[in-house]
């Protein structure tokens, strides 16, 4: 089920919690997720800390995107925001606060599978207020070395990725994802994050990933031919898939959503940063449409009045905020 094209903003109806351990601590953590007033976005929320202080889910707020995308302010972080990023936005939720008593969101099985079943389980509810999007005009593209990210105009949210690896399990895949064909709780939100054993072995040396297991990640075997998981991949290509996802998820920090084509090859966090940044950074490639009456077909027919900023070096508040310009996956 697709909820991309609904000019409405949604919370979720009802408060879900979770329980699972943290990748790189090993640590449990305790997640809940509570509804969320219009205009509030994504929130998170310390609860082990004597503070009451949101940190927004937001780009200004990404402060590294080592093996992760973690975001933080000056008092706390929050690291592994990508896999329930990408659930909020798969089910189609605009505003929600999260509230975690760790310094990490929980891996559960590695995908974001578990918190769309969360979500779902709440279900949504919808609100007094309306979406607005970013709408690409002009292709805006980041390079790093031989890592290349760009987006151009599309009626709609599409990502293309494309990995490569030197060895016989991966290979190159590519693979396509369009959001507003609703396929996101069968194409991409199962894909498990990865890494090669003796990836893994060198994180646990270094006191990282200290929960990783087999019940998380997917183990490349060392012979590079296949996987030490017993139930073995979820797709052919999940290795693709879950890079894709990740992507999805790092997108939401743009803090509203995208009306464009992504394009990415052999990228990871770091440049899905240098995109957004770089999106940031040319206001006349790009505008921001408000949505606000409903509409059944085209998402461009939902759309009545436009506002575009002007040559300074911020976006609007998408969500009431600004937004500054700025292995194991």
């Amino acid at each position: 089920m697709s909820y991309s094209l609904d000019p409405h903003q949604y919370t979720i109806k009802n408060t879900v919690s979770c329980c699972g351990v943290g990748l790189h601590s090993g640590r449990t953590v305790n997640l809940s997720i509570k509804p969320a007033g219009v205009n509030s976005g994504i929130r998170f929320f310390r609860t082990d800390l004597p503070t009451d202080t949101a940190l927004p889910a937001h780009m200004d707020k990404v402060v590294d995107t080592t093996l992760a995308t973690t975001l933080g302010n000056d008092f706390f972080r929050i690291s592994t925001t990508e896999h329930l990023l990408a659930a909020f936005r798969g089910f189609g939720i605009d505003n929600a606060d999260v509230e975690i008593d760790a310094t990490e969101v929980p891996i559960m099985d590695g995908s974001a599978e578990p918190f769309l079943k969360l979500l779902r389980g709440s279900g949504r509810k919808k609100q007094d207020g309306y979406k607005k999007i970013i709408k690409i005009n002009r292709p805006i593209c980041y390079c790093d070395g031989d890592k290349n990210i760009s987006i151009a105009p599309y009626d709609g949210f599409k990502v293309t990725g494309e990995i490569c690896f030197d060895d016989t399990l991966i290979k190159t895949q590519k693979y396509t994802f369009d959001l507003l064909a609703g396929q996101f709780a069968d194409e991409i939100a199962k894909a498990r994050t990865f890494g090669y054993v003796e990836q893994v072995e060198e994180l646990w040396a270094n006191g990282l990933a200290l929960g990783g297991t087999l019940a998380n990640v997917i183990a490349i075997h060392w012979n590079r031919t296949s996987v030490l998981n017993e139930d073995g991949l979820r797709y052919q290509d999940e290795f693709i898939r879950h890079k894709v996802l990740d992507l999805v998820g790092d997108l939401a920090l743009l803090g509203a959503p995208l009306l464009g084509h992504v394009t990415a090859y052999k990228a990871g966090h770091a440049q899905h940063l240098g995109l957004m940044q770089a999106i940031v950074a040319a206001p006349e490639s790009w505008e921001i449409l408000e949505m606000n009456r409903d509409g059944h077909h085209s998402i461009m027919e939902n759309v009545v009045s436009i506002s575009k900023i002007g040559t300074g070096s911020l976006l609007p508040a998408f969500h009431g905020r600004n937004l500054p310009v700025g292995s194991m996956t």
